[in-house]
Formats: structure tokens, sequence, C-alpha cells
């Protein structure tokens, strides 16, 4: 598993041009496929509510678009950052500023959604530039390892990636999450903190707040 670096993600949306930036910002910032991604319409994302629901994909039907379900148990609904909302107003606001709710985010110059050779030809430019070597699908996992690194849980982090069952997710990402090793670690170092804070009190003069006070 290749996971791209902050340095790399911001190097591959800067090189991204016109309506790519925005896709490169909703697969590594969303966790979408390639084909998710392609399948967004405007009425899909609510501004107010910062989120965005999953509900399609296109896929390639000989050389034209061919709108499909998600993967089985990929329907979902993915919360957005702030910033990432502000990105997806000013590229409706440039790109397709008029028009129904049902239109789409990505389109072609016939106004057709966008599927994997239309998406690839542009990924693929944008990351010679960008000198980043990794592919599409590893932004996803780049938004997988940010999740959990925040401490998500494995339940949060499946549903966030549309997988159809925790184990999927634990099956994938498994090695990202702190063992039990870590987690005592952590949780002892908070312990002694705790101690370490009551016993400068108990120096500096504080009032007591402990077992003495609460025993009557």
């Amino acid at each position: 598993m290749t996971i791209p670096t902050p340095a790399d993600i911001a190097a591959l949306v800067e090189a991204a041009d016109g309506q790519l930036r925005l896709y490169v910002q909703l697969c590594a910032f969303a966790g979408l496929r390639l084909g998710e991604a392609a399948g967004v319409q405007v009425g899909d994302v609510n501004f107010l509510g910062r989120s965005l629901a999953v509900t399609r994909q296109i896929q390639r039907d000989g050389n034209k678009p061919r709108i499909a379900p998600p993967k089985f148990g990929s329907e979902r609904i993915v919360y957005l950052p702030d910033d990432l909302v502000t990105a997806i107003s000013e590229h409706v606001a440039e790109w397709t500023p008029d028009g129904e709710p049902d239109r789409w985010l990505f389109t072609d110059d016939a106004g057709d959604p966008w599927f994997d050779n239309r998406v690839g030809r542009r990924w693929r430019k944008a990351r010679a530039e960008a000198g980043v070597d990794c592919r599409l699908h590893d932004l996803r996992h780049f938004y997988a390892s940010g999740l959990i690194s925040s401490g998500c849980d494995v339940v949060t982090v499946q549903r966030a990636l549309g997988h159809a069952s925790a184990t999927t997710t634990l099956s994938t990402y498994s090695h990202l999450w702190p063992d039990a090793e870590d987690r005592t670690r952590a949780a002892t170092a908070g312990l002694m903190t705790a101690v370490d804070g009551a016993a400068d009190a108990l120096r500096t003069g504080a009032p007591k707040i402990g077992f003495e006070q609460g025993v009557q």
C-alpha cells in the first residue's frame, strides 16, 4: 500500500488543471472511489449540512459513461470539512453555475459525466507534473489513514469509506491502527500526567480534591 504524504497531495492538487482539482480533492478528502467521484451531482451536496450523499458511480460502457449504483454497501453520507465545501462551491460557480440539481460536477465538452478514460489521462498528466508516483486509488488510502491517525474507530472508518463490513476495513488498514501496546502506553501516560498534576497541586498548597474530601 502506498500512502501519499500531505506534501504529495498538495503537489497533486496544485498540478491538477481545471475540473480535475476538485476531483483530486474529493478523492483525498472525502475518500471517494474513481467512479463515485465522477458520479457526483450538484444536488448530492448538502452545503449547509456539510455532507455529500454517495448514491451512484459512473462506469464505462465501450467509450461512453454508464450510471450504476455504488459497490454493494457503499451508499453513504460523507461528512465534509469546511474547506472542501468551499472548494465545491467555487467549482460549481465556475463550471456549472446554472441548471437542475442533477447536473454533474465533472463533464466533458458534450456535457457527459467523466468515466475512467476521461479521468485517467488527466490524472496521469497531473501526476507527472507533480512528480508524485502514486495511483489515484492511493488518495483513498490517504483519507483512510487520516481518519485512523485522528482516532476514528473501525466502524467510523468503515462507514466513511463505504466498505460492506468492518472486516474489509480491518483487513485493509489494520496495520495503521495503534496496537494494544501503543494504547496501553498512551493510557498509562495519561494516568501519570493526571497524578503529576495532582502532586503539583499538593506541593503548591492548592485545595485538595480527591479521596479524603469525598469520604464522609
